[in-house]
């Protein structure tokens, strides 16, 4: 059994896979390479993905220095009461205990993911894609390094090298307890995990976000902020569909600026019916086009008649991600906010700022579209349970 760290260990332990990683960064992007040269998909989102390039690096190190600065989010008191017979009541958080990650890909999930989840006080099992192992492997050698550096068991880092089939085998019969799971990775992915596993699943859902530019919008935002919705299509917080209030003046002219931004920024532009038919575009095939996340060079832009009509459409089609209004009219933008069903809604901002880092958590373990336990980017103190301290002198019921 692995008993909690210590904070101080934990911070310690991060603090040195900070400077591992710097000491081991020309290793680490060389034996990316291999990674890259060896992907034969045809996935441009997940082979811009699988690069762990100078800039990359720079992340991991950042998120573990972060990480390390931050408070403990294990033992912090959410709730106290003393009872009429003198108990005194706790409610503090704790941490999982085990934590399993499946992902694809990223090899920077191994320190930033894992790091969250680390520093939470779970024990962390990894499975990566085929994909990225060999980036992955060298990277959990460095976590390994890290902990024996501090007296920690390796145990606390484990990589599960299994295939498909065994990676079923051990969702559905787990050979070690496994406490919450986390799959960072496509639908096929999350379906796969959601369908085989026998305990929580944090869904990192799909994206498919929405802008509305209403009647009342300032354009030129409107432009600035759906081409920076594009500017990384391999990101779940990229904008995929435009819906624009019939009733927009100057809406052709508006519709033919963006068109023609979008397409120098190479995006494929599509139109519904309406907007194919008057600007010369290719119309999309069905409605059930606007279920789908693109995570490509592609982008649909369609008519809507209200706000309302707006909310009600993305609450149908979007994947409950991160939707914007562009707007100068305040009420119309606290009606879209409160009544759009999605993790992050935003009014004149970008949809890209959907990610633990730019909202404020240091980095984040993944961003969840499901309710419980936690919705959107979920940071180093959403990834706690809690746990009731009861303290008493012989009380009975």
């Amino acid at each position: 059994m692995n008993t909690l760290l210590s904070i101080e260990t934990r911070n310690a332990v991060l603090l040195t896979m900070a400077e591992l990683l710097d000491k081991e960064r020309e290793a680490i992007i060389n034996i990316n390479k291999t990674d890259l040269e060896a992907y034969k998909g045809n996935d441009i989102s997940m082979f811009d993905r699988l690069k762990a390039d100078d800039v990359k690096v720079d992340e991991m190190i950042k998120a573990a220095k972060h990480l390390a600065s931050q408070a403990d989010p294990v033992g912090v008191e959410r709730f106290r009461f003393k009872h009429d017979n003198g108990m005194q009541v706790y409610n503090k958080t704790a941490s999982f205990g085990t934590v399993l990650i499946i992902y694809e890909s990223r090899p920077d999930v191994t320190v930033e993911a894992a790091g969250i989840a680390f520093k939470s006080g779970n024990k962390i099992l990894l499975k990566g894609g085929k994909e990225s192992l060999h980036s992955n492997l060298k990277i959990v050698e460095l976590w390994h390094k890290a902990l024996k550096q501090h007296n920690a068991s390796t145990d606390w880092v484990e990589y599960l090298q299994f295939n498909r089939t065994e990676t079923q085998a051990f969702l559905e019969k787990p050979t070690q307890k496994v406490d919450l799971i986390v799959p960072r990775g496509g639908e096929r992915l999350i379906a796969f995990v959601k369908q085989h596993a026998t305990c929580p699943v944090i869904i990192s859902g799909r994206g498919n976000n929405f802008v509305y530019v209403s009647k009342e919008a300032n354009l030129d935002i409107a432009i600035d902020i759906i081409l920076n919705g594009k500017s990384k299509i391999s990101a779940c917080n990229a904008v995929d569909k435009v819906l624009i209030d019939e009733n927009l003046a100057d809406k052709s002219t508006f519709i033919n600026q963006l068109n023609l931004k979008l397409q120098e920024a190479k995006i494929k532009v599509l139109g519904d019916e309406i907007v194919a038919r008057n600007h010369q575009l290719e119309q999309i095939s069905s409605n059930e086009v606007w279920y789908e996340e693109f995570l490509d060079y592609k982008i649909v832009i369609g008519e809507i008649s209200s706000n309302e009509a707006a909310i009600s459409m993305i609450n149908k089609y979007a994947g409950g991600h991160s939707a914007a209004i562009i707007t100068k009219d305040e009420t119309e933008a606290k009606l879209f906010m409160e009544n759009v069903d999605t993790a992050a809604v935003y009014h004149n901002a970008s949809t890209r700022f959907t990610d633990g880092g730019q909202l404020g958590l240091g980095g984040e373990l993944a961003i969840s579209t499901d309710k419980l336990h936690q919705r959107g980017p979920i940071g180093l103190q959403h990834l706690v349970t809690n746990k009731w301290y009861i303290h008493g002198n012989g009380q009975i019921r």
